[in-house]
């Protein structure tokens, strides 16, 4: 998925696109004697309790209003013991991990049926076998990636250059798809961002702090070994020159949040601007090659942005100076005046990097070894067979999803969550109506926004077919290009077309929600329908804490900080009036100053990024109120019972915290506090909380507690 759809999705998301589940802060500690065992994947071993709340995980001993994230799941975290391939266990983890079981049972089953040839069936199949038979990719050794390196040697221009850049399979300094235009979101834009990086983000190359140069100094060692398998005779001092090239390229970046402003970020280019960027028929080449020669316009992310702009965005010149790099116009130059050599060893390296599982396991276990033991700390390597099927969800997810949710998504869970996001959608009516912060005129438009909603729940209606892509049963890497050729065909394919609002961004199978503001509709695969999410035995007050606050937390994002810039009909559009948006700004204000002070490592120097976690913690903020007040709603003036020894609100808040408890690798969360706009997930619970006057009266939270924030100091927005 390119780099701007995909940061598009993923800062609208329950959690990051990129990374399954996010860890709290809980220490490692010796398993202790539990009533079960807290890692168990199967629905049908798996104890919910009376009314949905694992009760045998909590800490008594820790007052809910010192560490409510500890006093749900206490005994729990101290129960798991992180498997040795992961660097996290949680709720999204363990339903991802029963996701991977039941699409291994249903490869399996293929495998065993002698497909059909041709059929969707037997290529899935073929794109699983050749990517699991190790034996004959280690006999075939590099060989199969030489025609791909031979073109790479072969680009002896700039000209030659961008046409690898726009060629499927090879790695590129500009990231390019086709998607819906954020000010006129029924026409699809060709659009262009920076890329480029093989470490995660730019700070890891700006940054000057001990650890940073510990990971570039490894990274180095990383580059000069997959320099020296191209082949090149000074491998070290070519890996030094792509490097260098990186830090550059990560000069011309911007800051994460930065990046999240949509409003920063759209930038409308005619086809001779856009050329105009770089030396005569550069861009051209780039377009052309692309297959976007169709296109009358282009929308580029990263232009250095006016003094009009960072007036609007409320950036100051000392900030704008670290946050903003020179962006797609500075690329652009990089590829005049970067000598074609060390182009070409960047190709080289980043071929070898990014399709490291389908080459020789000296190169498979180099990738990991950097990216999964130095980035993350994940001390093994995943199993091969669930590689396999992240491998066929990457080329061709819809043929197997179809078949994951044919066999595992029950019809009564959708007429479920209908129910449960019509209350959700009454709730927020209601929340409009009582908002003591905003105008009538603003008001009229949000109402408006909120009918227009659409949601998504289970799978979509109709399946990608994946026209015209075969896959060879002893060719992986050739199986790979082919995806990522008819991807990008799919791409180009879309310019002068309708949108596609039927469009789905996620796999039936995927542990995740998402909201998209271009289509203004809230999407929920088929898997995260499941306990702890959605339990359709729990008690009301279980599912509105976790599924509906979920729900709300997706309807939440089309009223953040920047999905509350999108109109109902998707396009990117002032609706507020200048005093209401002040009194939001406000709000935004105070809730990232609170963000801001979780500070987990470093003796308080290693902090939560409340600019860049905004979206996401509103979300959370706005979710939970939702759906709280959607519980209450359901109860029709009726008193909750009391279960398992807990009242209705009581099981409400502890559902919120059974949903996000998490253990994690310390490496994992430093990665994600520079990467990921979502809060780690010891703030999302205890962080989130302390905002409620709900939860305060629920578990007698009086001052003194750890968790306590005076009235006057918490948070409301939605």
């Amino acid at each position: 998925m390119p780099r701007t759809l995909l940061r598009a999705l993923a800062t609208t998301a329950l959690v990051s696109a990129t990374v399954l589940s996010f860890p709290a802060f809980a220490q490692q500690a010796a398993p202790a004697a539990a009533a079960s065992n807290p890692m168990e994947v199967d629905p049908a071993k798996v104890s919910w309790g009376g009314a949905g709340i694992q009760t045998q995980w909590q800490d008594k001993s820790v007052k809910p209003g010192d560490d409510f994230d500890r006093f749900v799941s206490g005994k729990w975290s101290d129960a798991v013991v992180l498997p040795s391939d992961r660097t996290n266990w949680g709720s999204f983890t363990a339903l991802r991990d029963l996701s991977e079981q039941r699409l291994h049972g249903i490869m399996n089953d293929l495998l065993a049926s002698n497909p059909a040839p041709g059929s969707d069936a037997a290529r899935v199949a073929a794109a699983y076998g050749a990517f699991m038979d190790v034996d004959a990719i280690n006999k075939a050794g590099l060989a199969p990636a030489q025609p791909f390196l031979q073109r790479i040697y072969a680009a002896t221009t700039p000209a030659d250059l961008m046409k690898l850049f726009a060629s499927p399979g090879y790695a590129s300094p500009l990231g390019a798809y086709v998607g819906p235009d954020a000010k006129a979101s029924d026409v699809n834009a060709f659009q262009v961002s920076i890329g480029g990086l093989g470490l995660p983000d730019r700070d890891y190359y700006l940054k000057s702090d001990a650890r940073s140069q510990e990971i570039r100094g490894k990274y180095l060692d990383y580059l000069t070994f997959l320099l020296g398998k191209a082949g090149y005779t000074d491998p070290a001092a070519s890996a030094k020159a792509v490097l260098s090239l990186e830090t550059r390229l990560a000069q011309a970046d911007w800051d994460r949040a930065a990046s999240r402003n949509p409003d920063l970020v759209y930038n409308k280019l005619s086809l001779a601007e856009f050329e105009g960027l770089a030396a005569p028929g550069l861009m051209k080449t780039f377009v052309d090659t692309m297959g976007a020669g169709k296109a009358t316009y282009v929308l580029v992310d990263e232009m250095p942005p006016s003094a009009d702009e960072l007036k609007e965005a409320r950036i100051d010149a000392a900030q704008a100076g670290a946050w903003f790099g020179g962006g797609v116009p500075e690329v652009a130059k990089l590829i005049e005046t970067v000598p074609v050599a060390t182009w070409q060893a960047w190709l080289a390296a980043q071929f070898l990097r990014s399709h490291a599982a389908v080459l020789p396991t000296d190169i498979d276990d180099a990738n990991f070894a950097f990216y999964g033991k130095v980035m993350s700390g994940q001390p093994e390597q995943r199993a091969r067979w669930k590689r396999g099927i992240a491998a066929v969800e990457g080329m061709s997810g819809e043929l197997l999803g179809k078949i994951y949710a044919e066999k595992y998504y029950p019809p009564e869970a959708k007429a479920a969550m209908e129910s449960l996001v019509g209350n959700l959608r009454k709730a927020m009516a209601a929340n409009l109506s009582d908002l003591s912060w905003m105008g009538p005129e603003t008001r009229k438009a949000a109402v408006a926004k909120l009918d227009a909603f659409t949601p998504k729940i289970g799978m979509p209606a109709t399946f990608k077919e994946y026209e015209g892509l075969k896959f060879s049963a002893s060719d992986p890497l050739g199986n790979m290009m082919a995806a990522e050729t008819w991807a990008n065909g799919d791409q180009m394919r879309r310019l002068g077309q309708p949108v596609d609002r039927a469009e789905w961004f996620m796999l039936p199978e995927t542990i995740n929600a998402y909201y998209n503001p271009s289509f203004n509709e809230i999407v929920f695969p088929a898997a995260i329908l499941q306990p702890p999410f959605f339990n359709v035995s729990a008690d009301p007050a279980v599912n509105y804490g976790a599924i509906g606050a979920v729900i709300g937390h997706e309807m939440g994002h089309g009223f953040d900080d920047q999905g509350a810039k999108f109109d109902g009909q998707g396009n990117l559009r002032d609706w507020w009036t200048a005093a209401d948006k002040a009194n939001f700004q406000k709000l935004q204000d105070r809730l990232e100053a609170q963000y801001n002070g979780f500070c987990p490592f470093d003796e308080g120097k290693t902090c939560v990024n409340g600019k860049l976690t905004m979206g996401e913690n509103i979300g959370d903020l706005g979710g939970l109120s939702l759906a709280y007040r959607a519980y209450k709603l359901s109860l029709g003036g009726k008193e909750a019972p009391v279960i398992d020894g807990l009242t209705g609100d009581q099981r409400f808040f502890m559902a919120w915290a059974q949903v996000w408890r998490s253990k994690y690798r310390e490496e994992a969360v430093r990665q994600q506090l520079k990467t990921d706009p979502h809060s780690p997930a010891h703030y999302r619970i205890n962080g989130l909380v302390r905002n409620f006057d709900e939860w305060y009266k629920a578990f007698d939270v009086k001052p003194g507690d750890k968790l306590y924030q005076a009235p006057a100091e918490r948070v409301r927005i939605w």
